[in-house]
């Protein structure tokens, strides 16, 4: 006398015995479809893409925190790989100067091949 492989619940149909092939199947009629959703005005996900790209992207970034009453903070960072920070009035405000500076000597932003042609 062999035991079922997994007992069943009290109250539960018995799991299915059969196994089905995976084959293609026909599909039946679409109901509802493209034409019947245009007519009710129900929006698609076939529209065109709202965020589309006008080929600008960020590069620098520059962060300050201050809160009333409290010690200001900032960090500076860019995709070329350069990133400092600066706790306090005065190095912040030096940290903004020096973002300012990179800003036009950043090789991701001015670009330095053909300088030396022109």
């Amino acid at each position: 006398m062999s035991a079922p492989a997994t007992p069943r619940l009290e109250g539960q149909p018995p799991a299915p015995t059969r196994r089905h092939d995976a084959g293609p199947t026909a599909l039946g009629p679409v109901v509802g479809g493209p034409k019947v959703a245009a007519r009710q005005g129900v929006r698609t996900a076939l529209r065109s893409d709202p965020h589309e790209s006008d080929g600008r992207f960020a590069v620098a970034w520059l962060h300050i925190s201050a809160p009333r009453g409290a010690v200001p903070t900032a960090t500076s960072k860019c995709a070329c790989g350069w990133d400092r920070s600066a706790v306090g009035h005065d190095r912040v405000a030096a940290l903004i100067g020096a973002h300012a500076a990179h800003r036009t000597a950043c090789p991701l932003r001015n670009p330095q091949e053909g300088r030396a042609a022109a």
